[in-house]
């Protein structure tokens, strides 16, 4: 499916060319570039701001592996040619932070008053979330009418309070899917398997890809109902593990690799002193999938392996060639380098536990705005893309530590 002309310009085109050609990055010859995308709903456009200030350095990665909202993203990005992903991420966001049926405010009026304090925008928060909850978002999902509270369904693709048919249209029109399965671009998105439990991949290397394997991965009960797949139905990824980064660094053969891991959650946060801020806390700890664990985790098992692969060279050849035991070490032992840049979105003070589901354009473009500063940020970090030469070969960064 091939996607049709953009509607809508970016209005600072002409600006972000000349910021692009200023701010080209030159990358050691990592043989992965991956971009990996969490979930969290409306914090996506955090991902998008990302990959804009990716656009702009000139690196374009060549393995996206996202999870629910981060699924979608890199459904856009690898759907288009590099020079068109940026302008469909902004349409694909205008199109999701579009009201279903009327805007109850003026965009104008809207706009000036999230631009005064805080209180105001905490309180245009719970009224947009209140509106998506009773109506949905355009190109999203709509409310299912009537509720399955009232029908009794029994029908797995129904059993919901929502219908994202409408989420199929928009990916189906943005995303050219022939262009994913291509595999210009490697493509992993997770989702649960309802019957087994169990997590998986769908991979464009393994697999032709289609709008449903990406709304698999983000289809959240009891919002969102199940999507079924080859006769299996599936839900959202982020039931699981709502971050691939094991999955980009542990796959075989190993590669030297340079990861952008984009968090929606922090793991980091304070005590909550409010009630109200409790349920926000919970999403964070809840879905920040201990990104930082696993990074440690990886961490520590690169480094035997390094430290097994630098042994060995110092082991006889016809040893090595002989020996099981020596056999079994080449198999384990990697001398592969890893860097990884951590990039999480932080919490703003206006933000509630519904900070996931709120959709509006001032939210929106908040999200986008600090995803574009923290990547910009972390590029004027002298030696955070180099290749690693430490110990382990294996290195994080993070510009909010």
């Amino acid at each position: 499916m091939t996607a049709q002309t953009t509607t809508r310009v970016s209005t600072g085109a002409v600006q972000q060319s000349d910021h692009e050609a200023r701010h080209r990055v030159h990358l050691p010859a990592y043989e992965t570039v991956a971009l990996i995308l969490q979930g969290g709903g409306t914090l996506g456009a955090y991902q998008a701001g990302i990959y804009e200030g990716l656009s702009e350095a000139g690196i374009a990665p060549n393995w996206i592996a996202g999870i629910s909202i981060g699924a979608l993203n890199a459904a856009i990005i690898a759907g288009n040619a590099p020079e068109n992903r940026v302008q469909r991420l902004r349409e694909f966001w205008n199109t999701l932070c579009e009201p279903a049926y009327t805007n109850p405010f003026l965009s104008f009026i809207e706009q000036t008053m999230f631009d005064t304090t805080d209180d105001i925008r905490k309180m245009l928060t719970h009224l947009n979330v209140a509106y998506t909850v009773q109506n949905g978002q355009k190109g999203f999902f709509t409310t299912r009418i009537p509720s399955p509270w009232i029908t009794g369904s029994r029908d797995p693709k129904t059993v919901s309070y929502y219908d994202t048919a409408p989420l199929k249209t928009t990916l189906e029109r943005l995303c050219d899917f022939d262009r994913i399965n291509a595999q210009e671009t490697r493509v992993s998105v997770g989702a649960v398997n309802i019957n087994t439990g169990n997590f998986c991949y769908f991979d464009n290397t393994k697999m032709k890809l289609r709008a449903e394997h990406f709304m698999a991965s983000g289809a959240l009960p009891p919002g969102f109902a199940a999507i079924e797949i080859d006769g299996q139905f599936y839900w959202d990824g982020g039931l699981v593990s709502n971050t691939p980064l094991s999955e980009v660094l542990q796959t075989s053969p190993r590669r030297d690799t340079l990861a952008f891991q984009v968090d929606l959650w922090n793991a980091l946060g304070e005590v909550p002193t409010h009630i109200d801020a409790v349920g926000a806390r919970v999403k964070d700890i809840q879905y920040s999938s201990r990104t930082r664990f696993v990074t440690d985790s990886l961490n520590r098992s690169q480094h035997y392996r390094r430290l097994l692969h630098e042994v060995l060279k110092a082991v006889p050849t016809e040893l090595k060639q002989t020996d099981r035991w020596c056999k079994l070490a080449e198999k384990v032992a990697c001398g592969k380098r890893y860097n990884v840049v951590h990039l999480i979105y932080r919490n703003k003070a206006y933000e509630t536990e519904y900070k996931d589901i709120q959709f509006s354009m001032p939210i929106m473009h908040a999200h986008w705005q600090s995803g574009l500063d923290d990547i910009r940020h972390t590029f004027k970090q002298d030696d955070w893309l180099d290749m690693p030469n430490n110990d382990s070969g294996f290195v994080t960064h993070d510009i909010h530590r």
